[in-house]
């Protein structure tokens, strides 16, 4: 792990906080769009376009989660095309004085929800499956309470570890 301090490591809580709790947000919106489907399924198209993009808001703000920490612990994201992929995997290792960051459970079922991105990116959103969409956000419920766990067990790891600098400071006053 990079040279960080305790006021560094506070930043970090806070920044991964904030997107945990957009994540949040955004589960109540999914469940939201679903409600809507049900109740006018004549446009249930336009609906379902919208659960795409949330979708694909998903796995992006988890990637900004696992971003803050690789560049703010290890220094940067790796800088290959599989970029992305790497990242995530990068997240489930112990590395450098730094815990996992997920479970290899977690990191798997993510996986889905980053190629699901890679296709919401590049086609018109009435080209999308309604069936895999459907699918995934049967599973984001699920996979979204593996992440918030993960994240929060990070989160308490890095508030552990800003108080021992904090502590260790103080002692060597």
């Amino acid at each position: 792990m990079r040279q960080i301090n305790a006021n560094q490591l506070q930043d970090l809580v806070a920044d991964i906080s904030l997107e945990r709790d957009r994540l949040k947000r955004l589960e109540q919106e999914i469940q939201d769009v679903q409600q809507e489907i049900q109740l006018d399924p004549a446009r249930s198209h336009l609906f379902y376009e919208s659960l795409a993009l949330k979708l694909h808001n998903f796995y992006t703000g988890c990637e900004r989660i696992f971003r803050l920490v690789a560049i703010e612990l290890n220094g940067g994201v790796p800088s290959s095309s599989d970029w992305h992929k790497r990242l995530l995997d990068r997240m489930t290792i112990a590395r450098e004085g730094r815990q996992a960051m997920l479970r290899p459970e977690t990191a798997r079922q993510l996986q889905e929800f980053l190629g699901f991105r890679h296709i919401v990116r590049n086609l018109y959103g009435f080209e999308l499956d309604r069936d895999r969409i459907a699918q995934l956000v049967s599973k984001h419920p699920a996979v979204w309470l593996q992440v918030e766990q993960d994240v929060n067990e990070f989160i308490e790891w890095l508030k552990d570890l800003a108080f021992s600098l904090e502590e260790d400071l103080f002692l060597d006053q």
